[in-house]
This record gives C-alpha cells, sequence and structure tokens, in this order.
C-alpha cells in the first residue's frame, strides 16, 4: 500500500529553493509545530508571510530563513523571545555568532529577569489558550 504522506513529502522536496511554502511544509521542515509558527507572527514583526484567501499562509525563502534564526536563537542558543526581539530590533546577530550585544545583561540565557520575562510570557500564552 502506498503511503500518501510519504509521497507528499518527497514531492515537496523537489520543490525550488526560491518557492513558497506553506505553514505545514515549513513546520515540517523545520519541526516546529504549526500553532508556534502562527505565535512568533504575533511576537517578530519582522516575519510578515504572504497571506492568501482564507488566511492561507505562504513563506518566502527570506522568511524560513528568519524563522531558522529565531529557532536556533530560541531553542540551541537559549534566548528568550524578548531577547530575540531586542537583537532583530537592533539588527541581530549574524547566523552562527554566539556573542551578546554588549551592555546588556538581561538579554543573556540564564539571566534572572529574562527567565522572567519568558515565564510571563509563557503564563499569558495558557490565559490566551485556556480561553479559547
Amino acid at each position: 500500500m502506498t503511503d500518501d504522506h510519504g509521497e507528499a513529502g518527497r514531492l515537496r522536496a523537489r520543490k525550488a529553493p526560491t518557492a513558497f511554502r506553506t505553514i505545514s511544509e515549513v513546520a515540517d521542515d523545520l519541526h516546529i509545530p504549526q500553532h508556534v509558527l502562527r505565535f512568533w507572527e504575533t511576537k517578530f514583526p519582522q516575519l510578515k508571510p504572504l497571506k492568501r484567501g482564507g488566511g492561507r499562509r505562504y513563506y518566502r525563502p527570506e522568511d524560513i530563513a528568519l524563522l531558522r534564526r529565531i529557532s536556533d536563537l530560541l531553542y540551541t542558543q537559549g534566548y528568550t523571545i524578548k531577547g530575540v526581539q531586542r537583537l532583530l530590533r537592533e539588527g541581530g546577530l549574524a547566523e552562527g555568532e554566539q556573542e551578546l550585544p554588549l551592555g546588556d545583561p538581561d538579554s543573556a540565557p540564564g539571566s534572572v529577569k529574562a527567565l522572567l520575562e519568558e515565564l510571563e510570557e509563557l503564563a499569558e500564552e495558557l490565559h490566551a489558550l485556556a480561553g479559547r
């Protein structure tokens, strides 16, 4: 029996690098749930996928590159959402660069203030989800 999802995955791999991607394709490629991608759109104004009829999102290659960078900063380097917002607002770090901006210890991964901000953001998100 053929697996339709497996075949779709193989077809997706053949898309041109410049082709637009749907939210499900991006979520699968980056291993990030779709609801997280939508949430990040509310937190990072730099992230603006094209929206078509019915609100369908189409991500350009530059959107995907930004999502990869945000994911790396949050999940690998340990930044908080506020820390990543600050980096992007100030021009961001180049890919692979891991130094923190000088004079900004509150955006350092693990700082007490940064952890408190992250917990407050998570609490807000949980309250919003509970209210649905």
